[in-house]
C-alpha cells in the first residue's frame, strides 16, 4: 500500500510538472501529454533498463496512466489566470515528485532483493530520470546537472531505505517529508554543490586563442 501511494503521489506531481513545462514552451496539447507522460514514467523506465527488469512492466500500470492523463487534462483546462500562479508552486511539485519517486524506486529495488548499491541507484534514477527527460525535451538544462543540490536528496532517500533506517509506513512518510523539506531548503537558501568553470580562467582563454 505504501509503495502504491508513493507511486500515485509521484505520478501526479511529475505529470503536472511536465505538462506545465510543455505549456510554458508553447507546446500543443499532444506535446503536453507527451512531455507529461515522459516526466511521470521516464524515471521508472530508466530504472528498469538499468536493473534488468522487463521494460514492458510499465504498460501494466493502467491506473497510474489514467491518473497521469487525468492530472494533465485538468491542468490543461485550467484558466490562464490560475496557470500564471504555477511558478509559485513549481519547485514544490517537483520536490514532491522527486521525493516520492526516489522512495518508490528504492522500495522497488528492495522488492526485487537487490543490494544496497542498486537500491540507491534505483532511487536516483527513478527520482531524477523523469525530470531529466522533461528538461531535455523542453531544451532546458537538467536540474540534476546543475550546481544546485538535487540528486543528493535521492541518494539519501535510497540509503535510508537500503540500510533499513526507514522501514515502516510511518518512517517512510517521515522520510518523504524530510526529503521534500530538504529540497525546498536547498532552493530557499541557494545551497550548491562545488562547481569549477574553467572557461572563466583568463589564462586558459589566452591559451585557447
Amino acid at each position: 500500500m505504501t509503495w502504491e501511494m508513493f507511486s500515485i503521489i509521484g505520478t501526479i506531481a511529475f505529470a503536472v510538472s511536465g505538462a506545465i513545462v510543455a505549456m510554458e514552451e508553447d507546446y500543443d496539447i499532444f506535446g503536453v501529454y507527451i512531455l507529461g507522460m515522459a516526466t511521470a514514467f521516464g524515471g521508472g523506465a530508466m530504472r528498469n533498463l538499468l536493473i534488468g527488469y522487463p521494460i514492458h512492466s510499465l504498460w501494466k500500470q493502467d491506473m497510474l496512466f489514467q491518473i497521469a492523463l487525468l492530472s494533465m487534462t485538468i491542468i490543461f483546462l485550467f484558466p490562464n489566470k490560475l496557470i500564471k500562479h504555477w511558478k509559485r508552486w513549481e519547485h514544490i511539485t517537483d520536490a514532491i515528485g522527486l521525493s516520492a519517486f526516489a522512495i518508490q524506486g528504492a522500495l522497488y529495488a528492495q522488492k526485487l532483493g537487490l543490494p544496497i548499491s542498486a537500491t540507491i541507484v534505483a532511487a536516483v534514477l527513478t527520482g531524477t530520470g523523469g525530470g531529466v527527460i522533461r528538461d531535455i525535451l523542453a531544451k532546458r538544462k537538467p536540474l540534476v546537472l546543475r550546481a544546485e543540490v538535487y540528486a543528493l536528496w535521492t541518494i539519501i532517500a535510497g540509503a535510508a531505505i537500503g540500510f533499513g533506517i526507514a522501514k515502516s509506513s510511518l518512517e517512510l512518510y517521515i522520510l518523504f517529508a524530510i526529503i521534500v523539506l530538504c529540497r525546498m531548503m536547498s532552493i530557499y537558501f541557494k545551497w550548491h554543490l562545488p562547481i569549477r568553470n574553467i572557461a572563466s580562467n583568463p589564462s586558459l582563454k589566452k591559451q585557447s586563442m
